[in-house]
């Protein structure tokens, strides 16, 4: 869970530290649809802050021992996002970190309700083309093993948007270096925290 920590001879800059240091035990919790880039960006801000790194579907999948494809197959839907809940109340207790949500988590209002109360929601928001270019080269999605998965896809975001948008920062995905993406999230951050630029 903490491969993202920073090597003890590199230390965060004084800004970076300083958000560390305000999480206190809190989380920075990455939500938004599938393909985001939520686990990618969510592991390199982790070490950036010099903080651990947590992945909930990774963590869903060891507790299950076994594929969230393969939990959807065997168990259906409801269950999964049973589970999904049970590890996430229990990732949250971990703090500070960076933690990385399945696409569907955030939609649960009482993991919604426990991110809030333990940390810091940042929302990857990502335009239809740029998602759906991502996740043509993954198989993995179980909810977009459909006859028209982009049709899925737009209506899981028409859905899930208006959710989404209770994060409280919202950073855009696009096609651009992760770095960027993680500087522009620092810079939303230290805003949201109070925290003067060094």
């Amino acid at each position: 869970m903490n491969d993202a920590a920073l090597p003890s001879h590199m230390s965060p800059a004084p800004t970076d530290a300083a958000i560390a240091a305000a999480l206190g035990r809190g989380s920075i919790v990455m939500v938004g649809m599938m393909g985001a880039g939520k686990s990618s960006v969510g592991r390199r801000l982790a070490a950036r802050l010099g903080i651990p790194f947590a992945d909930a579907d990774a963590e869903i999948e060891l507790a299950a021992g076994m594929s969230i494809a393969d939990i959807f197959e065997s168990h259906g839907e409801p269950s999964f996002r049973s589970g999904e809940a049970r590890v996430i109340a229990r990732l949250l207790e971990h703090g500070p970190q960076v933690l990385a949500t399945g696409g569907g988590a955030f939609i649960n209002p009482q993991t919604r309700a426990s991110i809030h109360s333990k940390g810091i929601s940042v929302w990857l928001k990502a335009e239809p083309d740029v998602l759906a270019r991502r996740l043509r080269r993954r198989s993995d999605r179980p909810l977009l093993k459909t006859a028209d998965p982009m049709a899925t896809l737009t209506k899981l975001l028409a859905e899930r948007n208006p959710i989404y948008r209770e994060a409280n920062v919202i950073v855009e995905s696009r096609d651009v270096s992760h770095e960027i993406i993680v500087e522009e999230i620092v810079t939303a951050l230290r805003c949201k925290l109070g925290i003067a630029e060094a």
